[in-house]
This record gives structure tokens, C-alpha cells and sequence, in this order.
């Protein structure tokens, strides 16, 4: 068992040494090591704060290494049990200003994690909160879990009840009229987009009715109704927003857009605010941004196996054209993001056109269209050709003018990466031609297509196993791990003469909801994918113009499968339910695929 040594105030070690060390582990450039130590001389800030700052190191990583560098261990805050008592007790701004929360106490000693063991004033000061006498044990946690553990403990001070009577009271307006930020209005908005981040919201919906306001927040993909306000606040809430998203408070009548930042948790959050007028009143809806979720891997995207095997080897291709296809707010652009940021080295050049630029990467050019002004993404592709790019990442595909840039782009050596609108990875072809290219242009240009959907995941916490009904056990033995294998001879072929035996109790996952989850049962989303490899025998095809009855036979001798079959092997898991895969992918065909 590991010893806690609690920490001395002479335990010291240069800054250097932990710069030498994630040097060593190829966590940072020589470079980036000479910037954050010339910040250091200006600021005084700890290194690992700055690298983090900067971008040039992440979160997970400073602190494994400032665990294995100190000997103290480090510990997991996203899945810990943290002590109430000791959270309402401990300050919070003492918290989050020496970046460390409170996590059990054992006799005299007080385990805490904090983001860096060497932040010797971080450490007095927390002494001074302390009982004398009492040893502090450290455990080495990310920055940002520490800032997301103590908002999420803390969140019942500014509870939006107690908000709420404070403002239908007014006696804090009356006591503290002089100090705006304390205004109650100032801190309901606060409170709401906290919480909205907290809880992993893509979008915070404020609606007028005729006698309330409804707030709705939409989580992996769903809208939840949050709670209802009364009417009589809403003018001050709406006045709110608009001043900070640096609207015109006085226009009621016309459709407004406007941005902000702010920080929660540790991290910088971007907020965009859309307003329509409605027949009863102001709509707003405001974005939020998280930074974070567009830095996923795509593992944590949910790619895994031959999904994953598939992308590498369509990555490696020097030229060519990569598709990613789906609905609107199927995450289509954070999978570009993260095969973007897989791929993006010093020796690359890669330059983006996006409308707009909602995340920034470091070592990527990113473009915001601008079609008002004259750069559209066709104009905007053929400024970037002449910036000597390697890989390219065009937003959206939507006319034949960007088509026909992003061909002669992939025809003249470049990587090329886009997104189309269409159901399918076939549907991509006639989709294109539409658009004016020819399938003797398509041939030899497309790399590859994927079709994704995002499906819920059911809570990992409260997630129970259950034996499928007759119509689910129906539905699964379609399932991959009972098909029929796939042979040179055709895959139609083998089905015919393949009869899938019956399955003994297929077990599925369903929802039941806890704490961890707010009670829904699903937290966060998975996507769903399927992956079209243009192999030189389906390139042949598409030259000709092949029916799609052709193309689907020769994909499935490829080894294509479909997002009904990843789906339902993710169901068979238990990482996602069956009810959920229905309503974002079609699966009464898959035994026809």
C-alpha cells in the first residue's frame, strides 16, 4: 500500500527539471519549453499552469507527470467520492484560486487534491484555512477536474431557487444596488450557464410563453426541460444576455447574433447567442463551446476496432478526398477535428474553411467564411492553394463551385476533407454528381466516405443488463457476431446458405438513472459509424457509374459494414441501448445489408 507523505515546505524541485521531464516524455518542444519559462519570468506562475495555458500540454498529462515526479499519488476526481462536509466547509474561492479541493479526512490527516504539489504559497495558504496540527496528504489531479469537482459540490449556494426569491424579494437590489455584479438577475444567468456547462449542454434554450418562460437545455442531443420562470423576470434576464453578447437591447423586433466568453470550471467557455422574434417574445438560444469536447480522440469519439484500423489507413493516403457524411449535429466536424489533430505535425502545413471557426488548433490556419464579403469556399479554396498547403478542411460541400475545387485540390496532390449532407457513405456518390462531378472525375479522387450518427451511452453507474424480448433477440441475431462470415464467393452467397442458430438469452443494456447521470439514465454519446474504403475495385465501379446494387455487393466483399451492424455490437455491449439506436439509425433492414 502507498505511504502519503504529507508535504514539507522545503520539498522543492527546479522548474527545470519538470521542463526536462516532459521534454523527455516528447510532451513538449525545446521551444515551447523556452516560451513558458520566458511567461514565468513575467508572471511568476508555476510552469505547468503556463504549458497548459499556452496549449502547449494538456491537463492528464502535467499531472501524471508531476505524480510520477513528486512520488505523491495521483487520483481520478471524475470518479471519486468527495466528502460533502469537508467541501462546504474548505472556502471555495481559497479552492479554486490555489487550485485544490478537499477529499477525505482520516484522524489528523486531510488528503487534497491539488494540480501541483511544488506550489509552495498554493500550500500555505491552504494551511491557513486549516486546524492546527493537521498533516496534509497531496494527491495530484488535472486542473480542470479540480475547478469541475468544486463547481459541481458548490452549485447549491447559488442555487437558482434561492436566486430566484432573492430577485422576487429584492432585497438584495436593495442592499447592493451600487455592485451590478452582485445583482441577483447577474448571478441567475451565471448560475444557468454553469450548470448548463456542467452538465454537458450543447445548448441552452430560453422560451417565452404566454404567462412563463420555459429553460431547456439540450443534452446529447435531446432537449430536457430544466425548469419554468415566471414571466415577470424575463425582461431583465433577456437585457442580461443581450448586454453580454454585446446586442441592442432596445431592438425587440429583429433577429440579433452575438458571442462571450467566460470561465467555469478552469476552462474558457465560448457562448453564442442567436435571438428570434416570436409571437410571444424574445426566443434566444446560446451555444456553448466547450474547448475540450473538440479535443477528443477518435477513441473517445467512440471509434474502436476495425472503425478505427479503417480511419488510420485512409489518414496515411497521401492525396485524395475524405468524406464525412450525416444530418446536422451528428459531430461530423469534431471527427475531422480529431483526425485533423491526429494527423497535424510541424512538417504539415493544414489550412481550414469553416463557417465559422467555432474551436483553434494550434499548427492549423483556420479561415472563417465570410460569403457576405466574398470568400466562400470555393473563392477560399483557391486562395488556400496558393499557400502551399498539404491537407485541406473544407467545411461543407454544398455547391457544385466547391465541389469542383475540392476535385482539382485532391488532383493535384493535396489531402482534402469536407462534410456532405446525405443519409449514407454511398449516398455520398450521387449526392456529388448532383453537384456536377462526373463518376469518371469521382474515380481515383475519393479516398473514402463515412456516415455517422451520435447515439446516446447509457450511464456506465447505473446501467443495468437485461435479457432481450422475442422482437429485440429478432433484431440482434443480425448482429455481426452471428452473421455469416464473408467469403470470396460473396456475401449474399453465404447468407443464403447460413442459418443462425438460436440465441441463448441475449442480453442488452437499459437505462435507470442516478446522481452521476441527473437521474436520465444516459450520459454523454457514442458515435455510430460506417466506413466506405475505396478499394481499386470499387473505384473501377464508380467509373462506370455502377448501379448501387453492384457497389453495395462489392463493399461487402471489402469488408464494409453498415451503422445498423456498429450499432447493434454496441448494444450487444451494453454501451448503448436498442431503443436509442432506433431513433438515430434505420436496423429493420440490417439482415438485408
Amino acid at each position: 500500500m502507498v505511504r502519503i507523505l504529507p508535504f514539507q515546505k522545503n520539498q522543492a524541485a527546479p522548474v527545470e527539471r519538470v521542463g526536462e521531464r516532459l521534454l523527455q516524455e516528447e510532451l513538449i518542444t525545446h521551444d515551447q519549453l523556452q516560451i513558458a519559462l520566458h511567461e514565468q519570468e513575467r508572471t511568476g506562475q508555476m510552469l505547468g499552469m503556463i504549458l497548459v495555458e499556452l496549449g502547449f500540454l494538456n491537463d492528464d498529462d502535467l499531472a501524471e507527470v508531476l505524480a510520477e515526479r513528486t512520488g505523491f499519488p495521483s487520483i481520478d476526481l471524475k470518479h471519486a467520492l468527495l466528502d460533502g462536509d469537508l467541501l462546504r466547509e474548505f472556502p471555495k474561492e481559497v479552492a479554486l484560486r490555489c487550485h485544490a479541493v478537499p477529499v477525505s479526512l482520516s484522524g489528523d490527516t486531510l488528503k487534497i487534491a491539488v494540480a501541483d504539489p511544488y506550489d509552495v504559497l498554493a500550500m500555505d495558504e491552504i494551511r491557513r484555512h486549516l486546524p492546527a496540527g493537521m498533516k496534509i496528504a497531496p494527491l495530484v489531479a488535472p486542473a480542470a477536474d479540480i475547478a469541475e469537482a468544486i463547481n459541481q459540490h458548490s452549485a447549491g449556494i447559488d442555487a437558482l431557487d434561492g436566486i430566484l426569491r432573492e430577485l422576487e424579494s429584492g432585497e438584495s437590489k436593495a442592499a447592493r444596488k451600487n455592485d451590478a455584479w452582485t445583482h441577483p438577475v447577474v448571478r441567475l444567468v451565471d448560475t444557468i450557464l454553469a450548470d448548463g456547462v456542467r452538465r454537458g449542454a450543447s445548448d441552452i434554450h430560453f422560451e417565452p410563453e404566454n404567462s412563463y418562460v420555459r429553460l431547456r437545455y439540450r443534452i446529447d442531443g435531446r432537449m430536457q426541460q430544466i425548469r419554468i420562470l415566471h414571466r415577470a423576470h424575463w425582461s431583465e434576464l433577456s437585457h442580461r444576455i443581450k448586454i453580454m453578447a454585446g446586442m441592442n437591447i432596445a431592438d425587440t423586433r429583429s433577429l440579433q447574433d452575438g458571442r462571450f466568453d467566460g470561465t467555469i470550471g478552469g476552462s474558457t467557455i465560448d457562448f453564442r447567442a442567436a435571438i428570434m422574434p416570436t409571437v410571444q417574445g424574445e426566443n434566444i438560444v446560446i451555444r456553448i463551446l466547450d474547448h475540450r469536447r473538440a479535443l477528443m480522440s477518435l477513441a473517445e469519439l467512440g471509434f474502436a476496432g476495425a472503425a478505427l484500423t479503417d480511419i488510420t489507413q485512409l489518414l496515411q493516403k497521401p492525396q485524395g478526398i475524405i468524406l464525412v457524411t450525416g444530418p446536422t449535429g451528428s459531430g461530423k466536424t469534431t471527427s475531422l477535428y480529431a483526425m485533423l489533430t491526429q494527423i497535424s505535425t510541424p512538417d504539415v502545413n493544414i489550412m481550414t474553411l469553416e463557417e465559422p471557426v467555432e474551436y483553434q488548433f494550434e499548427m492549423i490556419r483556420q479561415t472563417s467564411v465570410q460569403e457576405g464579403r466574398g470568400l466562400g469556399f470555393a473563392d477560399g479554396v483557391r486562395g488556400i492553394l496558393r499557400q502551399a498547403p498539404d491537407i485541406i478542411f473544407i467545411g461543407e460541400v454544398r455547391d457544385g463551385d466547391t465541389a469542383q475545387m475540392a476535385l482539382r485540390a485532391s488532383m493535384t496532390g493535396h489531402q482534402v476533407f469536407s462534410t456532405l449532407h446525405c443519409n449514407d457513405a454511398l449516398g455520398a456518390l450521387p449526392r456529388l454528381i448532383d453537384l456536377g462531378l462526373t463518376p469518371r472525375m469521382l474515380s481515383g479522387n475519393i479516398t473514402g466516405i463515412l456516415a455517422q450518427r451520435l447515439v446516446r451511452k447509457l450511464c456506465p453507474q447505473c446501467r443495468v443488463m437485461r435479457e432481450a424480448t422475442a422482437e429485440e433477440a429478432r433484431i440482434l441475431r443480425c448482429d455481426p457476431v452471428t452473421a455469416p462470415p464473408r467469403t470470396a464467393t460473396g456475401f449474399a452467397e453465404a447468407q443464403s446458405a447460413y442459418v443462425a442458430p438460436e440465441l441463448a438469452k441475449p442480453m442488452i443494456g437499459e437505462a435507470v438513472g442516478c446522481a452521476f447521470c441527473h437521474g436520465t439514465g444516459t450520459r454523454g454519446r457514442t458515435v455510430v459509424t460506417e466506413i466506405l474504403r475505396v478499394t481499386p475495385e470499387l473505384d473501377e465501379l464508380i467509373a462506370t457509374d455502377a448501379p448501387r446494387s453492384v457497389l453495395r455487393e462489392q463493399m461487402r466483399q471489402d469488408g464494409f459494414r453498415s451503422m445498423a451492424e456498429d450499432g447493434l455490437a454496441k448494444v450487444r455491449t451494453g454501451e448503448i441501448a436498442l431503443a436509442d439506436l432506433r431513433r438515430a439509425v434505420d436496423v429493420t433492414g440490417v439482415a438485408k445489408l
